[in-house]
């Protein structure tokens, strides 16, 4: 990103082990592979997650809303027909059980992948769902903020976000992220730091990997479930904090173009991104031009609660506890 800059240095600090559960086993990551025949690398057919878990403030580590996440993994694993192996709870369990083995101590990334691995004896070659075996891949990495806090320059791209009746926009398939790719790609040749697509009917969808919020005339709006966006978790969690700890409820509704063009603010919600405020929009100022009230009052709240500094928001904390002697 060309105004995106790096916020903690803990991005530069490797893990003591560099491991992966694949397999159903803890593995060194250079043997966490798979074969040039598997079915998800040739056709799409895995779904993800993007995790965080933050160096808390008593100097412990903690996920962030895993078990929230390991729900989406599930459902969306069951649109591809992915029999997963494992439910939320053990899910939970071997994430916590590989940050422990990988020494992991200050903000980590965990990238589950559940995907189809091989025809199995007597299916036919072909696109399909059945007849195919399934897999499971968790690894993590070492990963601070990497978004400007001071906010990004996005452009409106080109591409459309497609319909859920072309793809299951609501599950988080692998596949489908080649639409994302493309609008990232187009807007960073123009010298934004990311794009947000419209949908089929030009209505604003989301952000390349993150949501769309917008202060307009007052309110806090981000666009329903119908526009054919991925129901974020930090979506989920922007609403709550808004509403519970900044007296700012949120309005689920259709926002066009012009809306974010004369919106007094705007942001971005997202694993990665977390919250990010937008300062321009197609070379157009968003409000001052500068990160607005609501948006920075809900990124500090936003940073505590991930850092366990309010207990009322401990419930969506996984600690990771000491590894084993």
């Amino acid at each position: 990103m060309t105004s995106a800059v790096a916020t903690d240095t803990s991005t530069a600090a490797p893990a003591i082990a560099a491991l992966a559960y694949h397999d159903g086993e803890f593995v060194p990551l250079a043997q966490a592979q798979v074969p040039v025949t598997t079915q998800a690398l040739q056709y799409g057919t895995g779904v993800f997650e993007g995790i965080r878990a933050y160096a808390q403030q008593d100097g412990t580590l903690a996920v962030f809303r895993g078990h929230d996440h390991y729900a989406r993994l599930l459902r969306s694993a069951r649109t591809l027909r992915i029999d997963v192996g494992l439910d939320v709870e053990q899910l939970s369990g071997v994430t916590a059980e590989l940050l422990r083995r990988i020494g992991a101590g200050g903000d980590t990334y965990i990238r589950p992948l559940a995907y189809k691995r091989a025809l199995l004896p007597g299916t036919p070659p072909g696109v399909q769902l059945t007849g195919v075996s399934d897999a499971l891949s968790i690894n993590a990495f070492r990963m601070g903020s990497y978004t400007d806090r001071s906010g990004i320059r996005v452009a409106i791209s080109s591409w459309r976000r497609p319909e859920s009746g072309v793809l299951p926009v609501r599950a988080k398939v692998t596949g489908g992220y080649v639409n994302n790719a493309l609008a990232v790609d187009e807007a960073r040749a123009a010298g934004y730091d990311d794009a947000i697509l419209l949908n089929s009917r030009g209505q604003v969808a989301e952000a390349s990997t993150a949501n769309v919020f917008a202060v307009v005339r007052g309110r806090l709006v981000t666009p329903p479930v119908t526009a054919d966006l991925l129901e974020g978790v930090t979506r989920d969690t922007a609403v709550t904090l808004a509403a519970e700890l900044l007296g700012a409820g949120t309005d689920f509704h259709d926002l066009a173009r012009d809306d974010l063009c004369n919106a007094d603010e705007v942001f971005l919600t997202g694993t990665g991104a977390e919250i990010v405020p937008v300062t321009e929009i197609g070379g157009r100022a968003v409000g001052d031009g500068v990160p607005g009230p609501l948006t920075t009052a809900l990124m500090t709240a936003y940073h505590g609660v991930v850092r366990g500094e309010d207990e009322r928001y401990h419930h969506w904390l996984q600690a990771v506890g000491p590894a084993d002697a």
